[in-house]
């Protein structure tokens, strides 16, 4: 089914977003670990380009989290019943969510640690 405009598309997109917001625990996990993030990053005065990579790096996250929930909600209308080919589709979208989680991890520590330790480095000693 083709949309009927591109107004329409951005729309359905939207929905998407507020539905896996709503619905999804981890979703919204993401979502405030990465108010976190934003707040940390303005806090230290991060650059440009440290700001570009935490956006692909959060980005990232939120379309694994995304298309795991897709493929949830597609996997459980296919096969309502426990079957183990389910089993695997939802296990490997799961997979695809932490394995990003984890990068943004180590991309979050490779930005941050530097900042801080620098930050403390700056810091009044008593």
């Amino acid at each position: 089914m083709k949309s009927p405009s591109l107004l329409a598309s951005f729309r359905f997109a939207w929905e998407g977003v507020i539905y896996a917001f709503q619905t999804q625990r981890n979703f919204r996990i993401h979502c405030a670990i990465s108010l976190a993030v934003v707040v940390a990053g303005v806090l230290l005065g991060l650059s440009a380009e440290q700001w570009a990579i935490l956006a692909a790096v959060i980005g990232l996250v939120f379309q694994a989290e995304l298309i795991n929930t897709a493929i949830e909600a597609i996997t459980d209308r296919a096969s309502p019943d426990i079957h183990p080919l389910a089993k695997v589709a939802k296990d490997c979208a799961a997979a695809g969510v932490l394995v990003s989680a984890v990068v943004a991890v180590v991309v979050g520590a490779l930005i941050f640690l530097p900042e801080l330790v620098a930050l403390v480095g700056h810091a009044p000693t008593p």
